[in-house]
């Protein structure tokens, strides 16, 4: 489970997020939404333990991110938006490391799984500086993966793949929600979020605007207006800001108080 509790994140003055509640269960996949600067990858960065949360409790897994950051760290893996490699080291030897790391045992068989699946076999002995954004992005990914993390976070993970790497990356992110692991993904892709996430938060200017699952979100838009007649996520997410009429964004307000505790 990943769990926040009245997170709050503030640089000097400025507040990132605020008063931040959610949690992810095992088995969901929530899609963390919002425009440029609401606040999400502060909130993904505290929840790896990245960045000290300035008020509030995170956790992943039972482990508290402040009290015991290296158990939670163990249980979770991260995926950025912009990577930040070992140019020195080959692809295979980033895997090896991260495998070290994180005490894999007996790690080639997932090596060379993963680095067939991302289609990076050929590149295994490539050194890092030597690869696309995309391959970048790609063993990235098989990083992450390689520990069988119970928390997933991914802050625009599509970024760079090809065709069959967002095929590949969609389908293992559902494969991993259904041995149990809990997942953030941080998209503007608004429609792949919709195919993947079973929730949905929406953030603006650090403030939550609504937390909960995909129907309710969907149904609550189209009950409450009917000028919004498609019930796509882009609709909901437009109306959860307020470019709708302004009784939806009431209703979206209601739903959230009614909504923190449980999706």
């Amino acid at each position: 489970m990943i769990k926040l509790e009245n997170f709050c994140k503030c640089y000097g003055t400025e507040k990132a997020v605020d008063n931040l509640t959610f949690r992810v269960l095992p088995g969901q996949v929530l899609g963390l939404i919002g425009r440029n600067g609401a606040g999400k990858t502060s909130t993904l960065r505290a929840l790896t333990g990245i960045i000290p949360p300035t008020s509030g409790k995170l956790s992943v897994d039972g482990f508290d991110l402040v009290d015991d950051p290296i158990e939670a760290k163990q249980r979770s893996a991260y995926v950025p938006d912009d990577p930040q490699l070992f140019h020195d080291l080959s692809v295979e030897q980033h895997l090896r490391f991260t495998a070290s790391v994180y005490g894999v045992a007996s790690p080639t068989n997932k090596i060379n799984g993963l680095l067939n699946r991302f289609e990076l076999t050929e590149k295994r002995h490539s050194r890092a500086s030597a690869l696309s954004r995309g391959m970048r992005q790609k063993l990235a990914i098989c990083c992450a993966y390689l520990h069988d993390p119970s928390a997933l976070l991914l802050d625009e993970p599509m970024t760079g793949l090809d065709p069959p790497g967002i095929r590949n990356l969609k389908q293992s992110i559902r494969e991993h929600a259904d041995r149990g692991a809990a997942v953030i993904i941080s998209s503007h892709l608004l429609a792949m979020v919709e195919d993947i996430c079973s929730h949905v938060l929406i953030i603006d200017r650090g403030e939550l605007k609504f937390y909960g699952s995909l129907e309710e979100i969907k149904s609550e838009t189209q009950a409450n207006d009917q000028s919004c007649s498609e019930t796509s996520l882009e609709e909901v997410f437009f109306a959860a800001l307020g470019d709708c009429q302004a009784e939806i964004q009431q209703a979206i307000h209601g739903s959230t108080t009614g909504t923190q505790a449980s999706p």
